[in-house]
């Protein structure tokens, strides 16, 4: 198996744009320069850093309401990983995939392994799925999974995420993502106290599992499926349940899981310094849970995060390795796309948290400077570092513009041909 694009697509894309490129790159470093900053330095952390791609997401979302496929959707794990290096070739930031169980289920997963190195993919943390019923499933999640009160349930929910664990080694994954959407709707269904002592006693039996170099991460999420209470509902139930259970547990912060407002990049700053930052979701959202592309509707917030991961860089904690993957939904567009501008989206807001002046910010903030301490954030938000992600991109075989080589590679109009189509959805009410 060949890569989906070739080299000489993607070298005759950039050939028009490089003087430009580098011209425009060239006066950003003089700019940068003037302020002390070396552009290469900066260029060269863009470059190390990546961010994972969710199987899921290279598939079309749905609406409460409905789903749309688009032609050329993949339709299995086979396809998802052709879409994914697709992403990874063009963006050079993307080199790793999450995959989620039972959605991606092979009867090979030493085979899978194979075919997603072939494609010049490795596998990232593993996503258990307790939270809707599978075919032939034995016991319903109905009434909840890890928190079930019928016990049968809980052993079934933790007999699945101890099989994901066994399939990740297997594809040389090190983490296990438990996200539960365990809850009630209405005052009075559970025990809010009992519900949490058996979330915890069913994770410690996943976590005794976990082999010696994994990480169990703990995703919450304030509300949905469940509507007046979850039982992990926050930073503060992740973290508390992250410190019971041992050093290998850590907490998952996706940034659509907050009620609005909620200062998220405190929260990243709070984690670190007890050490359980486990890792990020990366999206976006305007109401709730929304899922938007990461950095398009609060691109600041998104700044504010990896300026806050960047001083944790600088000051790690011990363990302090967090994972990135991008967590989205792609309801009206070609998900590829979306995963291509999320990607662009993240390095830069990592990008512009490297400019920011550290020594001028601790001083301001040692002073009670308070302008001057937001000027430094501000100076180095309002930089336009789009030359530095192209020059990385392009020094790594990537397209300096993603999208448009995307457009006009036609793989979608390519796959459409070949592919099954996708049936239509009725959404989720």
């Amino acid at each position: 198996m060949g890569l989906p694009l070739t080299e000489e697509a993607i070298a005759s894309h950039n050939a028009p744009r490089h003087e430009a490129l580098a011209d425009e790159y060239d006066s950003l470093g003089r700019a940068l320069a003037r302020r002390g900053v070396d552009i290469a330095a900066v260029k060269a952390k863009v470059a190390g850093f990546s961010v994972a791609l969710p199987s899921w997401g290279s598939g079309v979302g749905g609406t409460r309401f409905a789903k749309f496929p688009i032609p050329g959707e993949p339709t299995d794990i086979h396809e998802k990983l052709e879409d994914c290096a697709v992403v990874q070739q063009l963006s050079r930031a993307t080199p790793r995939v999450s995959p989620h169980f039972p959605w991606d289920f092979v009867d090979d997963y030493d085979g899978l392994r194979q075919e997603a190195a072939a494609l010049g993919l490795g596998f990232d943390a593993v996503n258990s799925n307790t939270f809707q019923d599978q075919p032939g499933q034995p016991r319903s999640y109905r009434h909840g999974s890890l928190t079930s009160t019928d016990a049968g349930v809980r052993a079934q929910a933790v007999e699945h995420n101890i099989e994901c664990i066994e399939i990740g080694r297997k594809l040389g994954s090190q983490a296990l993502t438990v996200w539960v959407g365990d809850g009630t709707n209405f005052p009075g269904q559970q025990s809010l106290g009992a519900s949490l002592d058996r979330y915890l006693d069913s994770a410690a039996s996943i976590y005794a599992a976990l082999p010696g170099d994994w990480r169990m991460l703990l995703e919450h999420k304030m509300f949905e499926p469940a509507f007046y209470s979850t039982v992990i509902s926050d930073w503060g139930s992740s973290i508390l349940a992250a410190q019971e259970l041992g050093p290998k547990a850590q907490c998952l912060v996706d940034l659509g899981h907050h009620a609005p407002n909620v200062n998220i990049e405190q929260i990243v700053a709070r984690l670190h310094r007890f050490g359980k930052l486990g890792g990020f979701h990366f999206n976006d959202s305007k109401y709730g849970d929304d899922d938007l592309d990461s950095g398009s509707i609060n691109p600041h917030q998104l700044f504010l995060v990896f300026n806050e991961l960047v001083e944790a860089e600088l000051n790690p904690r011990q363990g302090f390795d967090p994972a990135y993957m991008i967590d989205q939904s792609h309801n009206v567009t070609d998900p590829i796309e979306s995963m291509l501008s999320s990607a662009e989206a993240i390095l830069g807001a990592y990008a512009k948290a490297l400019l920011v002046d550290r020594e001028a910010l601790t001083a301001a903030q040692q002073a009670n400077d308070v302008m001057m301490g937001f000027q430094a954030l501000r100076q180095a938000y309002r930089t336009d570092v789009t030359p530095i992600l192209a020059m990385a991109r392009a020094e790594a075989g990537g397209a300096i513009d993603a999208i448009t080589a995307y457009r006009a590679s036609g793989w979608r109009e390519r796959k459409a041909q070949q592919r099954k189509p996708v049936g239509l959805g009725a959404g989720i009410v």
